[in-house]
């Protein structure tokens, strides 16, 4: 799973404004975007790493959400190098009201973009990858098979760097979700986004359930992959509500949950309801911990790769720890 607040990072807003057009929005009526609390504030991008690592992203053709979902984070994460690759191309067969990425009818899969994402993490020398994708409703495997192929390029090349995906929920794509985990990746994230009340508004083309069942069959299919979901907060959810989901995740065995807010992208997209103080942020942090997770990321700006490589390193010890305790 945005804006700048009051300092704008003016090359992610200009090239984001230039892709995305959002036609399926525009009988939406405005949904004025609020100004932004102090503490979700953040600084324009303008380190020379910065500028290497969104470099080192178009000279291999790769898309990033960074980007594409405009991250209010992009500036302090691409100037540690770290970029989240969205495979499968920039266009999205689905429409959620609260994303920033393109919806339309999307290009054939580059047969290139495997060995493109493997140099690309080589030449990053990223210890940890996050890669993520599009919706593909078109796709026969939803693009199971292409995540699969990403995954063992990307070992190939960079065989000590720990893979996490964050993927679609391969609604209605018979044995998909076994092509992917069968390639192994370290971490499968998937996202509720929201409490299932507010799916028909906010997710219309996803059922809570059916990404519930998904990340359960992760665990069943192979129990050392770590699993992780995320929501964001501020969309109208009550605080019971999240706190259900919380239970629900622990229902499938989630081993890291995220909680981030929601960032209104477009007049177009849907409305912020209120902005969650980070004291609240705290508060559901430590009633996520009681519930058994192993690991919580819960800020205003918590988004699902964000700090990615140093939660990783938090799940394996807290695993151990876990499995120590337990003898």
């Amino acid at each position: 799973m945005s804006s700048e607040s009051t300092t704008v990072v003016k090359p992610v807003a200009a090239a984001a404004e230039k892709r995305v057009r959002h036609p399926e929005k525009a009988h939406k009526p405005d949904n004025p975007i609020q100004r932004k609390p102090a503490w979700i504030r953040v600084k324009a991008p303008t380190s020379e790493t910065y500028h290497e690592t969104r470099k080192i992203m178009r000279d291999n053709n790769l898309a990033t959400v960074c980007e594409e979902a405009a991250c209010p984070n992009i500036g302090e994460c691409w100037s540690k190098r770290h970029a989240t690759m969205m495979i499968m191309g920039e266009i999205c067969t689905r429409a959620c009201a609260f994303c920033n990425v393109a919806t339309g009818k999307p290009n054939a899969l580059d047969p290139f973009e495997p060995t493109n994402v493997a140099q690309a993490v080589a030449k990053l020398g990223l210890k940890h990858v996050v890669i993520t994708s599009v919706d593909r409703d078109d796709l026969d495997d939803g693009g199971a098979a292409h995540f699969a192929e990403v995954i063992r390029a990307t070992r190939e090349v960079s065989p000590e760097t720990t893979i996490e995906i964050l993927t679609p929920d391969f609604l209605r794509k018979e044995g998909a979700l076994e092509v992917v985990v069968a390639a192994r990746p370290d971490v499968f994230n998937h996202n509720l986004e929201t409490v299932p009340r507010l799916y028909g508004e906010v997710r219309p083309g996803a059922r809570y359930f059916h990404s519930l069942r998904l990340l359960d069959e992760v665990k069943r299919i192979d129990p050392s992959i770590f699993t992780k979901s995320g929501i964001m907060v501020g969309l109208g959810e009550g605080k019971e509500e999240v706190l259900q989901v919380m239970d629900d995740l622990r229902s499938a065995d989630v081993d890291f949950m995220t909680i981030g807010q929601y960032l209104q992208p477009t007049p177009k997209h849907h409305a912020i309801d209120r902005f969650v103080t980070p004291d609240e942020f705290g508060h559901y942090k430590k009633m996520a911990l009681s519930k058994g997770f192993l690991v919580v990321a819960s800020t205003p700006l918590t988004r699902s790769s964000y700090h990615a490589d140093e939660d990783f390193a938090q799940l394996r010890v807290a695993r151990e720890e876990k499995l120590a305790a337990n003898g």
